[in-house]
């Protein structure tokens, strides 16, 4: 498909990856670096949400929008058909974004003072979200091994018997670890034993590549399903996120009232006018897209493994279970932190991600994504020997 292989140019349309460069990195011109930092796509969004938002644009009026039981049906039929989980429409609770949605889970469920497991190296909002409210954050190692990661079950515990709540980072980002079976229901069960609720943020669990499988932990909870508030959004999996849209699935009425009320007394929940028309359409008519797109991205990992890997040895270069994020182990170059990140950005001119930003047991690593074109990729994977070589 023609939309995986084109360049486009991104820069001067408010882009975050593109356009803020010189201000998150320090740069005094950026102009030629090549972003491959932030998660989001250098891919166009699924053409039948394009001409579906091209349609509600024909009418001029763009006011207040609420969700209709469509879209509700259209995100069931998605996770019924892609994840066999099957979900009730009044579970469905809508934020702006999994990050907002994390953040009102622990306002309302939560106190100043209480105890959150993390489980780094992990997505940074995970730990500065809790630490903004004031809540204490207890970090919970994951076992690196050869640039797998599992995790320190007995440390888990520990942690889980001082603790209110859990953020499961699943699929994991940024190692792209799809967790297993086996490993969701020890979870289960010491969130059980310790009384501990879980935010499962599953925002990258249709971005499993073959033959890797996704199972939603509220899938596996059983009688537990009232402990999970499930975080899922099409922004990753479609390249949405300036539509600004997530939902929480929550299976115990009383939590999800607790919920509600707390979108009321703080004027959030309401959705854009874009952001229906867009869920719908590609929960409906977005499949075929992400199953050529799991292949772009699968096949854009061999190209940096067959040749970044030949090319720098000393950089150690694991395929991902799931994502779009590559998580290079740069330890064997010897090179602190800063002089990496100073090669790429001065020598390379690519910004990629420091580790440091997931957590102290991510120094030495950085995060890449593949999600582009592969012209450009083939332009950064060049870029990095260069300025690593």
């Amino acid at each position: 498909m023609s939309l995986f292989k084109e360049v486009h140019e991104r820069r001067k349309t408010r882009s975050v990856k593109w356009d803020l460069m010189e201000m998150l990195y320090e740069l005094e011109d950026a102009s030629d670096v090549l972003p491959l930092w932030v998660a989001d796509m250098d891919f166009p969004a699924p053409p039948p949400v394009t001409a579906a938002l091209k349609k509600r644009l024909e009418h001029p009026i763009l006011g207040y929008t609420y969700i209709d039981e469509d879209v509700k049906k259209a995100i069931a039929g998605w996770q019924a058909r892609r994840n066999d989980w099957h979900i009730e429409e009044q579970e469905i609770i809508f934020q702006s974004g999994v990050i907002p949605a994390m953040a009102a889970i622990l306002q309302v469920f939560t106190n100043p003072g209480d105890a959150i497991v993390v489980t780094p190296p992990v997505y940074p909002p995970f730990f500065s979200i809790p630490q903004n409210q004031g809540r204490k954050v207890l970090f919970s190692e994951l076992i690196e091994n050869d640039g797998d990661y599992t995790l320190d079950f007995a440390d888990l515990e520990d942690k889980f018997s001082k603790a209110t709540f859990f953020i499961f980072c699943h699929p994991h980002n940024p190692g792209g670890r799809v967790w297993k079976e086996e490993e969701m229901k020890e979870i289960l069960r010491l969130a059980e034993k310790h009384d501990v609720l879980i935010i499962s943020d599953e925002i990258h669990s249709d971005l499993v590549l073959k033959p890797h499988k996704h199972i939603p932990l509220a899938k596996l909870a059983g009688k537990q399903a009232h402990r999970i508030f499930t975080c899922i959004a099409p922004t990753k999996t479609f390249n949405l996120a300036g539509i600004q849209a997530s939902m929480m699935v929550v299976s115990d009425p009383k939590k999800r009232l607790r919920l509600e009320n707390h979108a009321a007394a703080h004027g959030t929940g309401m959705m854009n006018a874009f952001a229906p028309v867009a869920l719908k359409a590609a929960y409906e008519e977005g499949d075929a897209w992400l199953d050529e797109l799991l292949d772009v991205l699968s096949s854009n990992m061999d190209y940096v493994i067959d040749n970044l890997g030949a090319e720098l040895p000393a950089i150690k270069v694991h395929k991902p279970q799931s994502t779009y994020l590559m998580w290079l182990d740069c330890r064997g170059l010897g090179l602190e932190e800063k002089e990496l990140m100073e090669k790429l950005l001065h020598d390379g001119k690519v910004a990629l991600e420091p580790g440091t930003k997931y957590g102290e047991s991510g120094n030495g690593f950085v995060r890449m994504n593949v999600a582009c074109p592969r012209p450009f990729l083939e332009d950064a994977v060049a870029r990095i020997i260069k300025a690593l070589g």
